[in-house]
C-alpha cells in the first residue's frame, strides 16, 4: 500500500510546525512548573524539620518528665510526624522514647530515594523526609510524612496536564484560524492567477489585491504593475502590427495601381509605362526604407549594447564630417573636445544621423542646423541638434517618440516612416541616455541627448 504523501502546502507546513512547537513548548513549561512547585515543598519540609529538631535539641530530653513536657507543650501533628529519640547516655533510665505511630513507621524500614537527601519511601505509608540530630549524648531522629505536599504536587500535575490537554485542543483551532488569515490571500492570488493564465488577452486583467498581510499586498501590487506591463506591451504590438500593415498598404496599392494600369494601357499608351515605373520605384523604396526601420526598431527592441570608454567628441565629430555633405541645409557644429562617456559608438551614430536628417527633412533648404556638444555644470555631456524648421505643436509632442506617429499637418507631405525617433528613443534607453525635445527660439525645434558622464 503506498505512504500517504504528506500536504506540503504553507497552511500544513505551518501549522505541523507551530503544533510541534507548542507542544515541546507546553511540556517543558508544565516539567518547569512542576519542578518548581516539586522543590518549593521539599523547601518547606526542609524547613518545618529543621525547626521540630531544633526543638527537640533544646528541649533535653532526658527523662520520662522532659518527655511528657515536650510533648504538652509540643505542637507537633503527631499524624504526619513521628520522632524517635535515642538517649545514649551512661546514666540515662530510658534509652527510647516513640511519639505516637512512630513505631508502626519504622515496623518496615524506609527505602532511600537516590539523588535526593533525606527522602525515603515507605511501603503503605509513602514518602518520608528524615532528618537526625545530637545534642549532649541524645539522638532525635524525625520522619515526617510528605502526604500533604504530594497532595499538593499531584494536583499541580493534574492541572497542568488539564492545561496541556486544553492547550492541544483550542491550539490547532486558532493557528488554522491564523494561517487562514495568512494563506487565504495566497489562495485567491493562485486561483485568480491560474485564471489570468488562460485568458485569451491576461495583460487586461487584475489580481485582487488583499488588505493584508502587507507582504501578499505588495505582491499582488507588484504583479498587478507586471500585468500593466504587459496589456501595454500587447496594446504596443497591436498598434504596431496595425501602423505597419498601415504604412504598408499605401505604398502596395500603389505599385499595383501602376502595375495593372500599364497591364492595361502600356501598349496603347507607352509614354505611362515610364511615370508609373517612376511611381512603383518610389514607392518600392519607400517600403524598403519601412522594411529597413522596421527590422532596426525589432534588433533595437532585443539588443544588448556593450558600453565601453568612449571619445564622444572624436566620435561626433566624425559622424557629422561624413553626414554633413549629403544634407541642403548649412550644417554647423560646435563640439567641445575631450568629452568622455561610457556609451556605444554605433548607437550614437544611429541616433545623431536619425536626429540630423529628421531635422533637414522638416525644415526649409536655405535654413541651418546647429549641432552641439557640451559639459553641463555637472559634468553631464548634453549632444543638441537645433533646426529652424515649423517646429512641434504641444500636442504633439507628447506622441513624437511613439511608432508610427506622423502629425496631421505632415502626414502625406513629407516622406517618412515616422519610425526614426522611436528608434533614436529606443538606442538612448539601451545607451542608459535620454532624449528630450523643446522649442528653438525663435523657430524650429531643439533635440537634446543628455548622456551618462563616468
Amino acid at each position: 500500500m503506498p505512504m500517504k504523501k504528506t500536504d506540503q502546502s504553507s497552511a500544513a507546513i505551518m501549522l505541523r510546525s507551530l503544533m510541534r512547537l507548542i507542544i515541546v513548548v507546553t511540556l517543558a513549561l508544565g516539567l518547569l512548573i512542576i519542578v518548581a512547585v516539586g522543590h518549593q515543598l521539599l523547601q518547606g519540609v526542609r524547613s518545618t524539620t529543621s525547626h521540630i529538631t531544633a526543638s527537640l535539641k533544646k528541649t533535653n530530653i532526658d527523662g520520662d518528665d522532659d518527655w511528657e513536657d515536650w510533648r504538652k507543650n509540643s505542637t507537633l501533628d503527631t499524624s504526619a510526624s513521628f520522632v524517635y529519640v535515642h538517649n545514649k547516655r551512661a546514666d540515662a533510665k530510658v534509652k527510647q522514647y516513640l511519639s505516637p505511630n512512630a513505631d508502626d513507621v519504622l515496623e518496615v524500614k524506609p527505602i532511600k530515594i537516590p539523588f535526593l537527601t533525606h527522602l525515603y519511601y515507605r511501603p503503605g505509608i509513602g514518602f518520608l523526609y528524615h532528618r537526625m540530630v545530637h545534642a549532649r549524648g541524645i539522638y532525635y531522629t524525625l520522619w515526617q510524612n510528605m502526604k500533604p505536599q504530594l497532595a499538593v504536587l499531584e494536583r499541580v500535575i493534574q492541572v497542568t496536564a488539564m492545561i496541556l490537554v486544553l492547550t492541544l485542543i483550542i491550539t490547532p483551532f486558532y493557528i488554522r484560524r491564523m494561517i487562514k488569515r495568512l494563506t487565504d490571500p495566497l489562495t485567491a492570488l493562485s486561483q485568480t492567477t491560474q485564471v489570468i493564465a488562460t485568458a485569451k488577452e491576461p495583460g487586461a486583467m487584475q489580481l485582487p489585491v488583499p488588505a493584508t498581510p502587507s507582504e501578499v499586498t505588495e505582491l499582488a501590487g507588484n504583479f498587478n504593475e507586471l500585468l500593466s506591463m504587459l496589456n501595454e506591451r500587447q496594446e504596443q504590438q497591436k498598434l504596431f502590427v496595425m501602423n505597419a500593415a498601415h504604412e504598408l498598404r499605401t505604398p502596395i496599392a500603389t505599385i499595383r495601381s501602376h502595375a495593372q494600369l500599364i497591364e492595361r494601357h502600356g501598349e496603347s499608351h507607352p509614354e505611362i509605362i515610364a511615370k508609373s515605373v517612376h511611381y512603383i520605384t518610389e514607392e518600392s523604396r519607400q517600403m524598403q526604407q519601412l522594411i529597413d526601420e522596421l527590422l532596426q526598431l525589432s534588433r533595437a527592441d532585443r539588443l544588448a549594447l556593450e558600453l565601453h570608454h568612449l571619445n564622444l567628441s572624436d566620435t561626433v565629430q566624425t559622424i557629422m564630417q561624413k553626414i554633413t555633405p549629403t544634407f541642403s541645409q548649412k550644417v554647423v557644429t560646435s563640439i567641445q573636445p575631450n568629452v568622455y562617456v561610457n556609451g556605444n559608438a554605433s548607437a550614437v551614430e544611429q541616433i545623431l544621423i536619425n536626429l540630423v536628417t529628421n531635422a533637414a527633412k522638416y525644415s526649409p533648404a536655405n535654413s541651418q542646423i546647429d549641432v552641439s556638444l557640451s559639459l553641463l555644470t555637472d559634468g553631464t555631456p548634453e549632444l543638441s541638434v537645433k533646426d529652424q524648421g515649423s517646429g512641434i505643436s504641444e500636442t504633439d509632442k507628447v506622441h513624437i517618440f511613439e511608432r508610427f506617429y506622423r502629425s496631421a499637418d505632415v502626414r502625406g507631405t513629407v516622406v517618412g516612416t515616422g519610425l526614426g525617433l522611436a528608434i533614436a528613443t529606443q538606442l538612448a534607453k539601451l545607451s542608459n541616455s535620454q532624449l528630450t525635445v523643446q522649442d528653438n527660439e525663435p523657430q524650429g525645434t531643439i533635440f537634446t541627448l543628455t548622456l551618462p558622464h563616468e
